[in-house]
C-alpha cells in the first residue's frame, strides 16, 4: 500500500515581501561646479556678443580698395567735411553747403566713370507737396514741405537702354537735426553712398539694371525728401527695389532691420555679403511701435509700394539726435562693414535679372514674409514664414505629444509634479520681476539721477541683474521645496525626491519656451525662431542623455553635459540680440519722456528692470535647476546682495557720473514768444526762456549752473508746444525782450465766417520768417479742412484723422518756402463750442532757427554733459506760439 504524502504549495512571487526602495546617497553637486558653469555661460555669452557685434573689418585705404573697391578712408573724408559744417537742418546755410559738396562729388564721379557707363547727375528742386501716412510715427498727421533740394545720381550701362527703366534705389538723407552735426545720422550713410557710387560707376557696364543714388533732404522733418522724390521726380517710376540707409546711433555694424517682404533680396544678401548682419527681431520691435521712429523706407513701401531693405547703425543710441553724434565716436571699420556688404549686394543684384521677376515676390501675405537672422556675423539664415509655420507646428506637435506621453507614464504623481513645476516657473518670474522692480522704484530716491547708469550701462548688472537673479532663485527654491515635499510624500524617499524635483524644474524650463513658441507661431512673430532654439536644443539634449522609457527606473542627477549641450546653440543664437536690445533700451532713456514731466521718474528704470528680469528667467532657467543640489544658493545670494549694495553705493554717491561729455542728458533751451491768449485777453506778447528735458527727472543739477538766471522750476509752468506738452520745466522772464521783434510774430486772421448751409470759415495764416511750423486743428469742432498756398490747393478734403481730438499739420521747407497760407474750415454739424473743454480752435507753433542772446547765454552756462535733443516735433531755439479760440 502506497503511503500518501501531503505536498506543500510553492510560494508565489507575489507572496514575497517587497523590499523597500533603497535610500540613495545624498545627491550633491559642488558649489564650485555651479559657479564654474555660471562663469562659463557669462564668458561664452560675452564672446558671442564680441564676435557678432564688435568684430568690424579693417578700414581700407584708397590704394588697398582700388578703383573698384570700397575704401573707408575715402568715405571718412566725406564725413569729415559734412560734420565740419555743424548742424545742417532744412532751411539752413550749412545744408546748402552740404548739398553743394555732395553735388560736386557726384559730378566728379560722373567724370571718372568707366567709359561704357552713363552717369547722370540731377540737382533736383522739389515743389510744394503733401505727405500723409497711415501708420508709424507720423500717422494721423499731414506733412507739408516746400523748397527741398536733393542730389540724384543715376548709373546705367551705356549700351543697354532698358536698364534705365528698371533700377535699384539707394537712399539716405543729407540733413541733420538742429542739435547735432550728424556724423552717424546720417553723414556716415551719405559718405558710404558716395564711395559706393564711385565703385559702382566702374562696374556698371555689365549691369542689367541701373542704380539710382538719392541724397535727399527733409528726412528729419517727416520723411519729406523721400516723399517728394517718389511723387515728383521722373526717375522714380523706374525703380523696382529700394534700399534705405539710416542710423539710430553712431557706428558699429549696419544691419538689416526691415526687409521681410523681399525674401529673394535677403537670399542674395545672405549669399554675397562679406559680413552679414540682419535681425528680424529689430523688425518686430520697429513694426510693433515699441520704437517711436520712422525712416524713408516707410515712404518706399507705403507710398511707392516697393520691396526693399532698410539698414541702420545702432551702436551708442544714447547719442542719437544730440550734440554727441560726432565723428570721434564713429568706430573704425563701421563704414567698411556697410560699404563692403552693399557693394557686393549691388554688383550681384544689378547684374542679374531678379528685378525683372519682381512681381513674383511682391506678395504681402504672411506666408511670403521672410524670417532672417545672422549667426556670429558670419552666416545668415533666410526662410519664409510659410516654412517657419510648418517647422514650428511640427515641433509644437511633437513636444505636446512627448509631454502628454510623459504625463501619462507618470500618472497622478507625475501630473501633480508637472503642475507644481509650472507654479515654480510662475514664482520665478514673479519674484524676479518684483525684486528688480522694487530697486527700480527706489533708485530715483537713492541716486543723483533717476537713471544713473546711462553713461555706464554695465551698472545695470548690479542694480537690476543682481536682484532679478536673487528673485528668480527665490521662486525656484520655493518650487523646489514644494516639489521635493510632494514627491517625498508620494514615494517616501528624501534623496530620490530631490533628484526627481531637479529634473522637473529642468523640464519646466523647456515648457516655458514651448508656450512662447506656441504664442509666437500663432501671432506670426518672426523672432519666434529664438523660442525654437531654446525649446529644441535642451529638449534634444535631455532626451538623449536623461530621459527614460520606464517610470520604474530611479532618477539620477542631471549631467553637466546635458546643460552645456542644451543651451550652447540657444546662447549663440540669442546673446547678441539680448545685449543689443538692452543697450538700445538704455540709450532710449535719454529721450524717453516725449512730454517732459509726463512720465513717472521710475518708469525708465522699471522698463530696464523688467527686461533684465525676463531675460534672466528665460535664459538661466536651466542653469538654476542645477543649483538646488549644490551649496551654491547662499553664496550666490550673498554675492548678489553685495553686488547690489556696491552698485547702489556707486550711484548714490555719484562716483561714476550719470552723464558725460559723450553721453549727454537732453536739456532743450527755447526762447518762447507766446501770444496764445491774445484773442481771449488783449495783452502784449509774453516772452520767456523755457528749459525742459526729455530725459526723466528734475532739472535741479542743471539749475545749479543757472543761479543768476532766475529760473523757476515746477509743474505749474505747463507749456503747450502743439506737438507735445511740457508738464515739468523751468521758466525765466529775465532780459527776454531782445533777439526778436513783433514783426516776426505769426498771425492768424479770420477772413470770412459763413454759417449758411453748414458753417465754413476761411483763415489766413502768416508765419512771417518761420519756414518750419506746426498747426493743430480741433477736430471735435471741425469736420474737414483744405489748405491753400496762393491759388493752389495743397491739402484737399477727406481722410483726416486725429490724435486725442487734434489733427496735426507739420510744415518744413527751405528758405524760399511760402509763409502765407489759407485754411478753409468745414465745421462739424455736432460742434458744441464748449470753451471749457477746449478753448482753442487752432494752435500754432512757428520755429525760427535763431539763437537769441538770452537763450545763448543760458546754453553756454549749462553743464557740458547736457545737450539739446532734436526731432521734427521739437522747437528750434526761438518759437512763437499763437492760437485762435473756438469762440473768436
Amino acid at each position: 500500500m502506497r503511503s500518501s504524502s501531503t505536498s506543500q504549495p510553492k510560494p508565489s512571487i507575489s507572496d514575497k515581501p517587497v523590499p523597500p526602495k533603497k535610500e540613495p546617497d545624498e545627491p550633491k553637486r559642488s558649489a564650485f561646479l555651479w559657479f564654474t558653469l555660471l562663469v562659463l555661460l557669462i564668458n561664452g555669452a560675452y564672446a558671442v556678443y564680441h564676435i557678432q557685434s564688435e568684430g568690424l573689418p579693417f578700414p581700407l585705404t584708397a590704394e588697398q580698395a582700388g578703383k573698384r573697391g570700397f575704401s573707408e578712408e575715402s568715405a571718412m573724408k566725406h564725413v569729415k567735411y559734412l560734420t565740419s559744417l555743424g548742424p545742417h537742418p532744412v532751411g539752413s546755410d550749412s545744408l546748402d553747403l552740404a548739398i553743394e559738396y555732395v553735388h560736386t562729388v557726384a559730378e566728379k564721379i560722373k567724370k571718372t566713370a568707366h567709359w561704357e557707363v552713363d552717369v547722370e547727375v540731377d540737382l533736383f528742386h522739389a515743389e510744394t507737396g503733401t505727405n500723409r501716412l497711415s501708420q508709424g510715427a507720423f500717422s494721423g498727421r499731414t506733412l507739408l514741405y516746400s523748397d527741398l533740394k536733393h542730389v540724384v545720381l543715376r548709373i546705367v550701362p551705356k549700351y543697354l537702354p532698358e536698364a534705365r527703366e528698371n533700377t535699384i534705389l539707394v537712399s539716405s538723407h543729407i540733413d541733420t537735426v538742429f542739435s547735432g552735426e550728424g556724423a552717424g545720422d546720417c553723414s556716415s550713410c551719405i559718405a558710404v553712398m558716395l564711395e559706393l557710387a564711385r565703385g559702382v560707376s566702374q562696374w556698371a557696364h555689365g549691369f542689367k539694371s541701373g542704380v539710382i543714388f538719392l541724397f535727399n533732404t527733409g528726412e528729419e522733418e517727416g520723411l519729406d525728401g523721400a516723399h517728394s522724390f517718389i511723387t515728383q521726380h521722373p526717375w522714380s517710376s523706374t525703380i523696382s527695389f529700394a534700399i534705405d540707409l539710416e542710423a539710430v546711433g553712431i557706428g558699429g555694424k549696419s544691419g538689416i532691420f526691415q526687409g521681410g517682404s523681399a525674401p529673394w533680396a535677403l537670399d542674395i544678401f545672405a549669399s554675397v555679403s562679406k559680413y552679414p548682419s540682419a535681425q528680424i527681431t529689430a523688425q518686430d520691435l520697429f513694426v510693433s511701435g515699441a520704437i517711436k521712429s520712422a525712416t524713408d523706407f516707410q515712404i518706399y513701401q507705403e507710398v511707392a509700394g516697393l520691396p526693399g531693405l532698410d539698414f541702420a547703425y545702432s551702436d551708442n543710441t544714447a547719442v542719437y539726435h544730440t550734440k554727441n553724434d560726432k565723428m570721434k565716436l564713429l568706430k573704425p571699420g563701421s563704414l567698411q562693414h556697410l560699404g563692403d556688404n552693399m557693394l557686393a549686394f549691388l554688383l550681384h543684384t544689378a547684374a542679374t535679372s531678379k528685378l525683372y521677376e519682381k512681381t513674383e515676390y511682391n506678395g504681402n501675405s504672411d506666408h511670403n514674409q521672410a524670417i532672417y537672422f545672422d549667426i556670429l556675423g558670419m552666416y545668415m539664415v533666410v526662410y519664409t514664414q510659410k516654412l517657419a509655420s510648418m517647422l514650428h507646428n511640427s515641433v509644437i506637435f511633437q513636444s505636446l505629444l512627448i509631454l502628454a506621453t510623459s504625463l501619462a507614464m507618470g500618472g497622478r504623481t507625475g501630473g501633480i509634479s508637472f503642475l507644481i513645476s509650472l507654479l515654480t516657473t510662475f514664482l520665478m518670474f514673479l519674484f524676479s520681476l518684483s525684486f528688480s522692480s522694487i530697486v527700480a522704484f527706489l533708485l530715483p530716491f537713492l541716486s543723483t539721477s533717476p537713471a544713473p547708469y546711462i553713461a555706464s550701462p554695465w551698472l545695470v548688472i548690479g542694480l537690476f541683474g543682481a536682484p532679478a537673479l536673487v528673485g528668480a532663485l527665490t521662486g525656484q527654491h520655493i518650487g523646489f521645496v514644494l516639489l521635493k515635499g510632494y514627491i517625498k510624500k508620494s514615494h517616501g524617499v528624501e534623496n530620490l525626491a530631490k533628484l526627481e524635483a531637479e529634473r522637473w524644474l529642468f523640464k519646466a524650463g523647456i515648457v516655458q519656451w514651448l508656450v512662447l513658441l506656441i504664442l509666437g507661431n500663432y501671432f506670426k512673430v518672426g523672432s519666434s525662431y529664438l523660442a525654437l532654439f531654446w525649446l529644441a536644443s535642451p529638449s534634444v539634449a535631455y532626451g538623449l542623455m536623461e530621459a527614460t522609457l520606464t517610470p520604474a527606473r530611479s532618477p539620477r542627477k542631471l549631467k553637466v553635459i546635458t546643460l552645456i549641450v542644451g543651451i550652447a546653440a540657444p546662447v549663440v543664437a540669442s546673446t547678441d540680440i539680448v545685449v543689443r536690445v538692452l543697450g538700445n533700451l538704455i540709450g532710449t532713456i535719454v529721450r524717453l519722456d516725449r512730454n517732459p514731466g509726463g512720465a513717472p521718474v521710475w518708469l525708465s528704470n522699471a522698463l530696464v528692470a523688467i527686461y533684465i528680469s525676463l531675460i534672466i528667467c528665460l535664459m538661466l532657467v536651466h542653469l538654476l535647476s542645477y543649483i538646488h543640489l549644490s551649496g551654491a544658493k547662499l553664496p550666490l545670494v550673498l554675492s548678489m546682495v553685495a553686488l547690489l549694495a556696491l552698485s547702489l553705493g556707486i550711484v548714490s554717491t555719484g562716483v561714476i557720473p550719470a552723464f558725460t561729455d559723450d553721453i549727454s542728458r537732453t536739456v532743450n533751451v527755447v526762447h518762447v514768444v507766446d501770444t496764445t491768449e491774445n484773442y481771449i485777453k488783449a495783452r502784449e506778447p509774453l516772452s520767456y526762456i523755457s528749459l525742459y528735458s526729455n530725459t526723466p527727472g528734475k532739472l535741479s543739477r542743471e539749475i545749479e549752473n543757472l543761479k543768476d538766471e532766475e529760473f523757476l522750476c515746477g509743474r505749474n509752468n505747463t507749456i503747450d508746444f502743439v506737438t507735445f506738452t511740457m508738464n515739468y520745466g523751468c521758466l525765466s522772464y529775465l532780459d527776454v525782450e531782445s533777439g526778436w521783434t513783433k514783426s516776426e510774430i505769426p498771425t492768424i486772421q479770420v477772413e470770412s465766417d459763413s454759417k449758411t448751409d453748414g458753417r465754413e470759415t476761411l483763415i489766413s495764416i502768416d508765419t512771417k520768417s518761420a519756414t518750419r511750423w506746426t498747426l493743430a486743428i480741433n477736430m471735435e469742432e471741425i469736420a474737414d479742412f483744405t489748405i491753400y498756398v496762393g491759388l493752389d490747393e495743397v491739402v484737399t478734403t477727406g481722410n483726416k484723422t486725429n490724435i486725442d481730438g487734434w489733427h496735426i499739420i507739420q510744415f518744413a521747407g527751405g528758405k524760399s518756402s511760402p509763409t502765407k497760407f489759407k485754411i478753409k474750415l468745414f465745421w462739424s454739424s455736432n460742434s458744441v463750442q464748449k470753451v471749457s473743454e477746449s478753448p482753442y480752435l487752432l494752435k500754432l507753433r512757428a520755429d525760427v532757427p535763431k539763437l537769441t542772446p538770452r537763450a545763448e547765454k543760458v546754453l553756454n552756462k549749462l553743464p557740458k554733459w547736457t545737450s539739446q535733443f532734436g526731432k521734427s516735433t521739437s522747437p528750434f531755439n526761438l518759437a512763437f506760439l499763437a492760437s485762435l479760440p473756438v469762440k473768436f
